[in-house]
């Protein structure tokens, strides 16, 4: 029974890189359009499919000229679009409600990655296990602006604390060196930051996650409205590239991996990067993108955690997700797209 299956399986392979290479030699003789990225972080490992454009071409092949601005957080990547210097924000929601909150005009296009992977991790000598044994402590985040203090709020939250109930201290994205000297009590975090602390030796600590509390995806592709209405075409040639490069990090982490030391600024160590790797491709998929195709937006889970944000605190307004997402962008689901 397997033998049909797998012929199956490489025809549909065969179909999909033919029309790949088709549809490269369509636009290799057209201008590219440039488009450019804003980031929350710097060009990292997790990220080594925006990053690999001059070996895989994706972006190319849908006719766009790619372009990445970093950043020091999900606020960092709203404020390069608010000013003009990208077209796309790749956020957290907690920025992106925000902003919103704020007045501006913004439409999520993209889920990039719809579990919740935030994390305060502490050193087992702490006895830090609960969001109560947070209050008067000193916490890391990577900047002011980045979904690790967001989430760090929501945390807070839970316990009935405030901001003002902890002392915030930045520590960028190595910080788990702050923990270890002893100049922070607790530190937010990724799981893929979570991951590299480990592999630093930062021994038995106490993780709480995030998504235990409010399981809200992670990051989101946002434009303003403006350029949202001007410019769906060039946005969904993106999106459609950005699929293929996501699917193809899914299906190849081993070619990732590889490729991450070329392009990543952590990306030194190959065996680290496969694990990152592996972990942002499992935060790239949840049973809605295995029904609707990768990118898809969960609305009733995005409206819950707007409307949570607003309980809390963290957000004035109400935001009506439906008005604020659009999902019109997004490649059409085909049998070779995972």
């Amino acid at each position: 029974m397997q033998r049909p299956i797998a012929r199956r399986t490489a025809l549909l392979a065969s179909a999909a890189l033919l029309a790949l290479t088709a549809a490269r030699g369509a636009h290799a003789a057209d201008p590219l359009e440039k488009l450019t990225v804003a980031g929350w972080s710097k060009p990292i490992t997790e990220i080594t499919h925006l990053l690999v454009e001059p070996d895989k071409g994706f972006y190319k092949a849908n006719g766009i000229d790619l372009a990445y601005v970093p950043g020091a957080g999900g606020g960092d990547a709203i404020r390069n679009i608010l000013t003009g210097q990208a077209d796309v924000a790749f956020t957290d929601p907690g920025a992106f409600f925000a902003a919103l909150d704020k007045g501006e005009k913004l439409r999520a296009i993209y889920d990039i990655y719809p579990q919740n992977v935030f994390n305060v991790v502490s050193l087992k000598s702490a006895n830090i296990s609960k969001p109560a044994d947070l209050k008067g402590k000193k916490i890391g985040v990577y900047s002011l602006s980045s979904g690790t203090r967001q989430n760090l709020l929501v945390l807070l939250h839970q316990a009935g604390l405030s901001e003002s109930d902890v002392t915030i201290v930045v520590t960028g994205l190595l910080n788990f060196a702050p923990l270890l000297q002893g100049q922070v009590d607790a530190t937010a975090a990724t799981d893929t930051g979570l991951l590299v602390g480990r592999h630093k030796g930062i021994g038995d600590v106490n993780v709480m996650e995030v998504r235990n509390y409010l399981n809200v995806s992670s990051d989101l592709f946002v434009v303003r409205e403006e350029v949202y209405q001007q410019k769906k075409p060039l946005l969904k040639r993106f999106l459609k590239a950005y699929r293929e490069s996501a699917a193809w990090m899914i299906a190849n982490p081993d070619e990732a991996a590889g490729l991450a030391v070329k392009y990543a600024i952590d990306g030194t160590d190959r065996a680290t990067n496969l694990e990152v790797i592996r972990l942002r491709n499992a935060a790239s998929v949840s049973a809605n993108t295995e029904r609707n195709g990768l990118g898809a937006f969960d609305l009733e889970a995005l409206q819950r955690a707007a409307d949570a944000y607003r309980k809390l605190g963290l957000i004035e307004h109400e935001i009506k997700i439906k008005d604020v997402v659009g999902t019109d962008l997004l490649p059409s689901r085909s049998r070779s797209t995972p």
